[in-house]
């Protein structure tokens, strides 16, 4: 079994690439002085398509890459720590339906940055958390709903420079895959006596081995009510 030292370097890996090829597109747009805006999405235009896929590694300034560059790296680190399986079809599924959904109800303008996987992992994460009621997985929702609870207002037409439609579309894709990956992730540990309650459990529902009596010798065999599991106190 992997370790979680191991695992946690390999999460590293994908945000952390991730996060350099959009600094360097950034400081060689800078420096060139070069404007790739043109990558983003572009709504019911054929030549916009093309955004889904690059729109995120455009960003208008380095503000905006700035804002954007800590919430997509942890996020994602915790996508691929918790949910290794499962990863790369979440985070593609937010990152190509996101730009679909944007492309077909977005203002007529070019859509560019990351924001909108920023939205759609945090909405993956805390909807998972709450849809399993895993108490690893709830802390990391709190977290994630105290660090970046404001986001929600972002997926409102507050600002016309801002793409609301992005955010918006990123928690919806968020909340998709919730839902369809609702019973996978992170195992959840069992305490030694849940352990031993369900072998005991086991022995009692075994019925008696009849291959193994004497044949002459009729046997009358009661299944016992079953008895009714303790109620136990869980901490969610």
């Amino acid at each position: 079994m992997i370790s979680e030292k191991r695992k946690f370097i390999h999460s590293l890996i994908f945000p952390s690439l991730f996060l350099i090829v959009i600094w360097i597109i950034k400081l060689y747009e800078h420096f060139l002085n070069l404007n790739f805006n043109f990558l983003g999405i572009y709504p019911l235009k054929v030549y916009g398509l093309a955004g889904i896929i690059t729109s995120v590694f455009i960003h208008g300034d380095f503000n905006h890459l700035i804002s954007n560059s800590l919430p997509v790296f942890i996020l994602s680190v915790a996508i691929f720590y918790f949910y290794r399986g499962v990863a790369f079809k979440v985070i593609s599924f937010i990152w190509v339906g996101t730009g679909i959904l944007v492309w077909i109800i977005g203002r007529p303008a070019f859509h560019i940055g990351a924001s909108g996987l920023v939205y759609g992992f945090a909405s993956f994460i805390f909807f998972s958390g709450l849809l399993r009621k895993d108490n690893g997985l709830l802390a990391l929702s709190l977290f994630v709903s105290f660090i970046y609870g404001s986001l929600i207002w972002g997926a409102f037409p507050t600002d016309v420079k801002i793409s609301w439609e992005a955010h918006q579309m990123g928690l919806i894709t968020g909340i998709i895959m919730a839902i369809v990956y609702r019973n996978r992730g992170p195992v959840k540990e069992k305490y030694s006596w849940e352990i031993e309650e369900e072998e005991r459990l086991r022995e009692n529902n075994n019925p008696v081995d009849f291959s193994q009596k004497d044949i002459s010798v009729n046997y009358i065999w009661k299944e016992e009510e079953p008895k009714e599991e303790e109620e136990k106190n869980v901490n969610t």
